[in-house]
């Protein structure tokens, strides 16, 4: 267990931007508690757009209204997408601050487009040319799942993996039916554990936290020294997010009076 938060801390820190961004998105699969929090806040600050976008998306994930003294904080972020996007997480909530921005922005455009927005939007392009991965975007987003609060649903996990330019079809196929009841989907998920195409083995690791495969647990064992973070750090996350609850012994009877 302590290898597993070692991994998902030292990844917060790392100087590569990818490898935070990774790490943002596993911690949408862990249920959210004072040290989630504080880390996400420290994160914010980070100095790449994309981390601070997947913390968004993150905070996003757990639709608990503890996230929202650190949306409002990156409400004031000074690239225009990562606020719009804490804006929308903030009207979801129903926190009004939300609903100010977008008529202030509807009414005064007061949020122009930055640089970035202009590589977002070639990457949309691109999109359209793999219809699969822009399906898995709005499958995640429609899925009927009923939300838990504090529990992340792992959308940004999802997404993390497939806006990688390398991501496989299969690894959209795999995240697709992540909440099937077909006992078919048991061999899939064990079969691509150990399959050559990284995004399948993180999508595997994505669907055993989300999808509750307490009996999988084990077997994300050697992921964790799998060559690819994406892989690693779900696999870490999902093994926490599976440890079993602590043994609750239960309460001595009262001795009956006669």
């Amino acid at each position: 267990m302590q290898r597993c938060w070692d991994m998902l801390n030292a990844a917060e820190e790392d100087k590569n931007p990818d490898v935070r961004k990774d790490a943002v998105e596993a911690l949408s699969l862990l249920s959210l508690d004072a040290k989630i929090l504080h880390t996400l806040e420290t994160m914010l600050e980070d100095r790449d757009v994309p981390v601070r976008l997947a913390l968004v998306a993150t905070l996003g994930d757990y639709k608990d209204k503890r996230t929202i003294p650190l949306l409002k904080k990156a409400l004031v972020d000074p690239v225009p997408e990562v606020d719009f996007s804490a804006a929308k997480v903030l009207f979801q909530l129903h926190d009004p601050d939300g609903e100010k921005m977008f008529l202030e922005i509807a009414e005064r455009e007061s949020k122009g487009s930055s640089s970035f927005i202009s590589t977002e939007k070639r990457n949309a392009l691109r999109m359209l040319h793999t219809p699969t991965k822009l399906f898995m975007f709005a499958a995640i987003q429609a899925v009927g799942l009923v939300p838990v609060p504090g529990l992340g649903m792992g959308i940004s996990s999802a997404q993390g993996i497939l806006s990688n330019p390398d991501s496989s079809a299969r690894a959209a196929a795999l995240l697709i039916i992540a909440h099937s009841t077909d006992p078919a989907l048991d061999d899939a998920v064990l079969s691509a554990l150990t399959d050559k195409d990284w995004s399948l083995r993180a999508a595997a690791a994505h669907v055993i936290a989300t999808h509750s495969y307490p009996a999988f647990r084990p077997k994300l064992v050697p992921l964790l020294d799998d060559k690819k973070g994406p892989v690693r750090l779900r696999a870490a996350a999902a093994y926490i997010r599976l440890e079993p609850p602590a043994h609750t012994p239960p309460p001595k009877s009262r001795p009956t009076k006669h």
